[in-house]
């Protein structure tokens, strides 16, 4: 199989989600700067049908406390969710749906899942680790108001952005993860 000589490629095929990601993470000017790559995702009609809400801080004992409501959790005083600050900062990836004839709800839920994962790659390349998290309660009454979203928005969840440990790093460039194997994902159509 051909190597990924292109460095484009090679920040796709090299690209891991860090599921321990560190407390420095890239500043609001720095996400909305890679961002940029974010421009050419597929999007029928250009509607632009997502939007990103950045948590920090206290916005994350907010989502916390949104989290364990949707949960019919009641903790300890004092007690809180862990889930949020596993990251100094989430970013919430919201389809913004737009009524088109030509466009329904799922392509436009799509479109807003492909601008995420160009972001997560965009943050790859740029040497922070991202961990793309949802869970059972992600679109749950209580979460969604805690983001403030609208009738036709759906939250497809957070990525969890923070700087990668030195050794995992070294330990991904040791790695030989193995190519995909296309013959699975690839067909024709039928013919009868």
């Amino acid at each position: 199989m051909k190597h990924f000589d292109d460095p484009v490629l090679q920040a796709m095929a090299s690209r891991r989600s860090v599921s321990k990601v560190g407390p420095q993470t890239p500043s609001d000017e720095e996400v909305a700067r890679l961002l940029a790559a974010v421009t050419p995702v597929a999007d029928h009609k250009a509607l632009r049908p997502w939007r990103l809400i950045l948590l920090r801080g206290e916005d994350r004992r907010v989502l916390a406390d949104a989290l364990d409501a949707a949960a019919g959790v009641t903790r300890a005083t004092g007690e809180v969710n862990p889930k949020p600050f596993r990251a100094e900062l989430l970013i919430a990836v919201v389809a913004s749906r737009t009524e088109h004839p030509a466009v329904p709800p799922w392509e436009q839920d799509a479109t807003a899942a492909g601008a995420a994962h160009l972001l997560e790659l965009a943050l790859w390349q740029a040497g922070w680790g991202v961990m793309w998290r949802s869970g059972p309660h992600t679109n749950a009454g209580e979460v969604r108001a805690a983001h403030g979203l609208g009738e036709d928005e759906l939250l497809l969840g957070w990525l969890y952005v923070g700087d990668v440990d030195p050794a995992f790093t070294a330990k991904l460039a040791s790695s030989h993860r193995p190519p995909l194997d296309p013959a699975p994902f690839l067909s024709r159509m039928p013919r009868g």
